[in-house]
């Protein structure tokens, strides 16, 4: 029976060393505040290599279906630069935001999320929960080139920090796009078969342009064939037809008084609507609007149709190559204001860069990030290596070159397979000596374009980049699944007939019921706040 005893009570033991031992090596999905302990002595905070030894991640990004990142130049060109190697397991880009729910709903994480456009909430909801970490800490031991940031552009700190206090992603910095959305631009050659030598600056004058349009055949085809304006369920020209009536914005706004503003309860949303209303009654507005693709405008301009719609550039939409025939919208004013409201580029997009609590080593990941702040590595993700496409002419001066695209084709083409920074929110900052020397002749009218017919005009960012509470989020996310879906129905209804604008009380009583209201407060809320932090 003693020799029983003495059995059960060294197994006991045993049990207990064991328990022990696991108990020290801890969770790998432990929540880790600003870095990892050991791995921060074999980091070099200055210079490369990163890390001395080569280490591996894994990352997860949207693909633009053009490229395998493990052979893109670029990537390899880091990975001999920083010793660190990467794992690639993308998603395309239609259905990343899908993948990346359930990466999150399984808890199996890649060690970083790469142009992952992590929205405000996924932020909050993940980092309270510990998926993703803080990065504030580390950004000041292992990220000069983004701490400079920082230190530059204090409205980045305060559009990427959530209430709680923590950073959780990097982001997007584009402070030299001035487009709020793509531009409205002109049928070149429409205007010079109507010999207009100005370009409308008032609604009344875009009217009456769009009218000849219509009745004056300037395709030449003897058919009164032309659409004077087209649009895609009026989102791509919405913002800059409301500013015609002092509007910056078509959901929220703040004003020069730091007042919030609910658009579809505005007065000047209604002039908005009666205008648009006035276009479509006399065809003067695409008929198609609400049921086209992008693809079925296009074919119509590009059959000789268009005279004034929205693209990222003209030639895109009507056919042919870059030029500068085709002048961009001058914005309109109404009788209501005595200048239009222009909406600039917020510069600042959240949620492009994160890093997860299962990676092990955070100080290495932000350091290899933190290389894309910096103007060497923005350049190496925007135009891949020096050599391939381009070289400096002056290097002391950053003044460069275009070569020759490698076996012919087209240069975009072939720089998406050299950099992941193709099509995708990718974590970097935009500088202009990135372009300097490279620009044609194209690019250099649309900048001058942009500055003399937005930024010149004073344009200015509609409502800055920043967080709502948890509790401010779950509201809005509620109001908006309704509000949005009974603004739009209305919006197409007032601008076709269906609906008489005589209804207009009526359904700003219904917006109101539906938390209008309410959505105006709780964005002058987060105003305040963001504006005093």
């Amino acid at each position: 029976m003693q020799k029983k005893r003495k059995g059960w009570l060294l197994l006991l033991l045993a049990a207990m060393f064991v328990s022990l031992l696991s108990g020290c090596g801890g969770s790998g999905n432990a929540k880790k505040e600003e870095g990892s302990g050991n791995a921060e002595n074999s980091v070099s905070k200055d210079g490369f290599p990163i890390v001395q030894e080569p280490i591996t991640l894994t990352m997860m990004a949207p693909d633009v279906g053009l490229q395998n990142w493990k052979d893109m130049a670029v990537l390899q060109e880091m990975e001999k630069l920083t010793n660190i190697h990467f794992v690639y397991n993308n998603a395309p880009k239609d259905s990343f935001d899908t993948k990346k729910n359930l990466v999150f709903a399984s808890g199996e994480y890649p060690d970083v999320f790469y142009a992952a456009g992590l929205t405000p909430a996924e932020q909050m909801n993940y980092g309270e929960q510990g998926i993703l970490i803080p990065l504030e800490g580390l950004i000041d031991e292992y990220a000069p080139n983004f701490k400079k940031v920082l230190e530059e552009y204090p409205d980045v700190r305060k559009s990427i920090t959530a209430p709680d206090g923590h950073i959780y992603s990097l982001p997007v910095i584009e402070f030299n796009q001035p487009w709020y959305r793509n531009p409205m631009w002109y049928n070149g050659d429409f205007l010079k078969k109507l010999d207009i030598g100005k370009l409308p600056e008032t609604t009344e004058e875009l009217y009456t342009y769009l009218k000849r349009v219509k009745e004056e055949d300037p395709n030449g085809n003897g058919k009164a064939d032309e659409i004077p304006l087209s649009s895609v369920n009026l989102r791509d020209i919405r913002t800059w037809l409301l500013g015609a009536y002092g509007i910056y914005e078509e959901e929220i706004y703040v004003d020069d008084q730091d007042v919030i503003h609910y658009t579809p309860m505005e007065e000047g949303y209604k002039e908005y609507l009666a205008f648009l209303n006035r276009l479509w009654a006399e065809d003067l507005l695409d008929h198609e609007t609400f049921s086209q693709t992008a693809e079925q405008k296009k074919a119509k301009a590009q059959n000789g149709q268009v005279a004034l719609f929205s693209e990222w550039h003209a030639y895109m939409t009507l056919g042919g190559e870059p030029g500068t025939d085709d002048p961009m919208f001058t914005p309109v004013k109404s009788d209501m204001v005595d200048k239009p409201a222009i909406a600039k580029n917020k510069g600042i997009t959240t949620g492009a860069f994160a890093i997860t609590n299962t990676n092990p080593a955070p100080e290495a990941s932000l350091r290899w990030i933190d290389y894309l702040y910096s103007y060497d590595g923005a350049l190496l993700f925007n135009k891949g290596p020096e050599g391939v496409l381009w070289e400096y002419t002056d290097k002391a001066n950053r003044v460069k070159q275009y070569l020759p695209v490698p076996g012919g084709g087209d240069r975009e083409e072939y720089r998406a397979t050299l950099t992941p920074n193709y099509g995708i929110p990718a974590p970097t900052i935009s500088f202009d000596d990135v372009y300097k020397g490279l620009k044609t002749d194209f690019e250099i009218w649309v900048d001058s374009e942009s500055k003399t017919k937005l930024l010149d005009q004073g344009a200015r960012i509609p409502f800055p980049t920043l967080f709502l509470t948890s509790e401010q989020q779950a509201e809005v996310t509620t109001l908006s699944s309704d509000l949005n879906t009974y603004v739009r129905q209305m919006e197409a209804k007032f601008v076709t007939g269906a609906e008489p604008l005589a209804g207009w009380d009526s359904y700003v009583d219904t917006v109101k019921k539906m938390g209008g209201d309410r959505m105006r407060q709780i964005y002058q809320e987060a105003y305040d706040s963001w504006k005093s932090n």
